[in-house]
């Protein structure tokens, strides 16, 4: 889990900002985007195999 130190004089929007930056350099947003839905593991393969179709091409 995220955690950061808020010093006696950083105000609430610098505080948010260390936050975000740490749970981006964490990788927690990208992670719950990608468990917001289920993909079926056979959907899962067929993405995968467009997406390297579209990078040969």
């Amino acid at each position: 889990m995220a955690t950061i130190r808020v010093g006696d004089f950083d105000s609430l929007d610098s505080a948010l900002r260390k936050f975000k930056r740490e749970l981006s350099r964490e990788g927690v947003m990208r992670e719950i985007r990608k468990r917001e839905h289920y993909e079926k593991p056979g959907v899962r393969k067929r993405k995968k195999a467009a997406g390297r179709r579209g990078k040969r091409r």
